[in-house]
């Protein structure tokens, strides 16, 4: 599916905007029959609600939307979007009543209403379109939209065809569609390029493991995204019962994530050198697989004490943050579906994030709220440091007794990013249950947000 606006020459419904209370103030102006319409349909602007108006001969002729009141919309985000598959067939624009500061974001939502995931079953989209509102960049709504859309498909697709080789597939298409250079270290290949842990999570899978390596823009700041692409997540030898398998096909979110990501750095021509990093594997169960106790070095020397095969994207993503930081970017950020602390600290709908840079947090912090993408920052707690040393190895996978699993996670991986600028995302990925703009299913976590972070952050 292709995000569209609705054509801003066609003809169009204008949609009211009408808030709590405020149906009487907007129809006192308007002809009797469409005030007795307002009063018998007893529309009184509540969040959610909407009202079609008739014309004299009962044709549609326009639309009052609810738009609740400040307290009942800081209760959730995209309230427009609501109505986008409750409407006719047709092209629609706002008339009045919406404020200026919430036309980009109800825009956006209404463009993510469209979506829906058709590769197995024919879905009916919203097919009530909206004229971009004035005074926003349509042309920037639409390449984040965009980006969201491929994040959405690549997380929903079940593994058996999302398995490492069409997340590289999905990546070599992402970049013969923009002009970027692409490079792929496959199977055993990764030990010779010094990738070992990569190699080691994936080796016991039927499609081999692999690092993508996407590389875009030839002037500016650099930047480089490392997403965790572990396609499908069993639990290795720590095998998950089959409750907690359920969704594992999302725990290639962060690998997802990046790319709907990069679909819109590269789409709007952001000026920086853009440089994504996927280890893509499937954490399986053989003969191969690696084992409870195993001790593995990774690439920059460090050993790792396996003390759980079930703590293996924080495995992958060391290789490849190592990878990223011996290029001196200007930023580096990775991001993954890594624990479930992250989800029992702040649940589905807020995107976590580490940092120890307080100009970095207070810039996403602000760009969330601007494009209503949540996130919330963590710490990067160094007295918890001494959690992630067994003693035995330089550290441990998955330190004994669940405190504090979001941040000793997030502190394993810090290790690997040297000296480099380092932001980690630790998202869940999913949206539990539907929700404006939103369809039960995958979901990108903390893109906008960094999207609408980055200039300020690279000074572009």
């Amino acid at each position: 599916m292709t995000p569209q606006f609705a054509d801003p020459t066609a003809p169009a419904l204008p949609i009211h905007v009408v808030e709590d209370g405020g149906q009487q103030a907007w129809a006192q102006d308007q002809p009797p029959h469409v005030q007795a319409w307002v009063a018998a349909n007893r529309f009184t602007g509540a969040l959610g609600t909407h009202l079609l108006i008739p014309g004299p001969d009962g044709a549609l002729v326009a639309v009052l939307a609810g738009y609740g009141t400040p307290a009942t919309r800081a209760r959730g985000r995209f309230h427009l979007a609501a109505m986008a598959a409750a409407l006719p067939e047709g092209a629609y624009a706002i008339a009045c009543g919406l404020p200026a500061d919430a036309a980009q974001t109800e825009a956006l939502g209404w463009l993510l209403a469209g979506y829906g995931f058709d590769r197995y079953k024919d879905q009916t989209p919203a097919k009530a379109r909206l004229a971009a509102p004035d005074g926003v960049d349509a042309d920037r709504l639409l390449a984040i939209a965009t980006g969201e859309y491929l994040t959405r498909d690549l997380i929903n697709t079940p593994a058996a065809d999302m398995g490492p080789e069409a997340l590289e597939q999905a990546a070599r298409d992402l970049a013969a569609q923009h002009g970027a250079d692409i490079t792929v270290t496959t199977g055993d290949d990764l030990l010779t390029q010094n990738l070992p842990l990569i190699h080691t999570v994936g080796r016991a899978a039927a499609q081999p493991p692999r690092l993508i390596d996407m590389t875009w823009g030839d002037a500016g700041p650099t930047l480089t995204l490392a997403g965790k692409g572990v396609c499908f997540d069993t639990g290795g030898l720590n095998l998950k019962p089959g409750a907690s398998m359920g969704l594992m096909k999302k725990d290639m979110g962060g690998a997802a994530t990046v790319m709907g990501l990069a679909q819109m750095i590269m789409a709007l021509k952001l000026p920086l050198r853009l440089r994504v990093l996927i280890p893509a594997v499937e954490n399986s169960v053989s003969a191969s697989a690696f084992r409870p106790g195993d001790i593995l070095t990774a690439r920059n020397g460090k050993t790792v004490e396996i003390n759980n095969t079930d703590a293996e994207g924080r495995l992958v993503l060391a290789d490849a943050l190592t990878l990223g930081a011996e290029g001196t970017p200007d930023l580096m950020i990775s991001m993954a579906t890594l624990t479930g602390a992250a989800r029992v600290a702040v649940g589905p709908d807020l995107a976590p994030f580490y940092t120890d840079d307080d100009a970095m947090a207070q810039a996403l912090t602000l760009a969330a709220a601007r494009v209503a993408d949540p996130v919330w920052r963590m710490p990067f707690h160094t007295p918890y440091e001494s959690m992630i040393e067994p003693g035995i190895a330089d550290l441990d996978n998955a330190p004994a007794g669940g405190f504090a699993g979001s941040i000793t996670a997030a502190l394993f991986l810090r290790r690997f990013a040297g000296d480099t600028p380092y932001t980690h995302f630790d998202i869940y990925g999913w949206q539990p249950a539907p929700a404006p703009a939103r369809p039960k299913g995958g979901v990108g976590m903390g893109a906008r947000a960094l999207l609408d972070a980055l200039p300020g952050v690279l000074g572009l």
